[in-house]
């Protein structure tokens, strides 16, 4: 059954051209349906180099493009946000925090509503602090909660506070569980994730410019985190979720874990362990691609 994507935005229709700015594309110079219409899969990530090296890594594995070919960055025109395409697969980066990835989101999802792509899979693949569990972990997201451990994302619309359920595909979970098993090579959980407004004092840390809290509210806070059943913490996965549910696109997180925020603060590992920290996401989506195109 085909199913396409859905657009909460009536408005739309009366628009004679539709300029996605920050992509530096639009429908009156771009010919969407043949630029982006075979895509199936969109992997989103926080920063450009990650998404280059993993379109990189998934034209690869699934034996498309030539070997140590480029792959042209399609939003050249801008500075914002970079995109990649090989196959059926789209990697696009979204920044850092709530409003950075919502911006781009908007512009991505009416992208694939212009090319009329159908039964299409959003993955955003990052970085994240752990509670509770060895650095190197990958967490696959539950439900993405707030800083109250509410599985809602709440934003000001019009002067009004409207909520947002974040919940996320629950088989599609398990789907990329069955693959980490499948490969094998690091721990894996399903668990909440945590999506804070900022890096520091939002995340409970001690070592940023304002810190009003001592050590024992911070770990009293993140254990109470872990009782709630959060595994780890980033900046961007509720509006990720919400938006995602609102336009009827299935969607995960996968994020892997740079440190145990129950012992420390400040990520210590060596450049070359986070290196291969960072590629453990990008292997398990491009195994589940593989596994879903019938590569494996």
């Amino acid at each position: 059954r085909e199913n396409f994507i859905h657009l909460c935005n009536p408005h739309l229709e009366k628009m004679k051209e539709d300029i996605l700015y920050h992509f530096a594309l639009g429908t009156g110079t771009h010919d969407f349906p043949a630029l982006f219409g075979d895509v199936k899969f969109v992997c989103v990530g926080g920063s450009p180099s990650r998404m280059k090296a993993f379109i990189t890594y998934i034209a690869e594995e699934l034996g498309l493009g030539s070997p140590g070919g480029d792959y042209p960055n399609i939003c050249a025109g801008t500075d914002r946000y970079a995109m990649y395409k090989v196959g059926p697969v789209l990697s696009v980066s979204h920044g850092m925090g709530i409003p950075s990835i919502s911006i781009m989101l908007h512009e991505l999802i009416k992208l694939l509503y212009h090319a009329k792509c159908s039964n299409i899979t959003i993955i955003r693949i990052g970085t994240s602090g752990g509670i509770g569990l060895e650095p190197g972990s990958v967490v696959i997201t539950r439900q993405s909660v707030d800083a109250t451990f509410k599985p809602q994302f709440e934003q000001v619309i019009l002067g009004k506070t409207v909520i947002r359920s974040t919940n996320l595909d629950e088989q599609l979970a398990k789907e990329l569980m069955q693959c980490s098993k499948e490969i094998g090579q690091f721990n894996t959980v399903i668990g909440n994730t945590m999506c804070t407004l900022d890096f520091y004092e939002g995340q409970g840390r001690l070592d940023g410019a304002i810190c009003l809290y001592n050590e024992e509210e911070k770990l009293q806070y993140l254990k109470e985190a872990y009782d709630s059943g959060v595994r780890n913490i980033e900046m961007e996965s509720s509006v990720f979720a919400a938006m995602c549910n609102l336009s009827g696109v299935k969607a995960a997180v996968v994020c892997v874990t740079l440190l145990n925020r129950l012992e420390g603060d400040q990520i210590s590992s060596s450049h070359d362990v986070l290196v291969e920290y960072q590629q453990r996401p990008q292997k398990l989506v491009g195994y589940f691609i593989k596994k879903s195109l019938g590569k494996v």
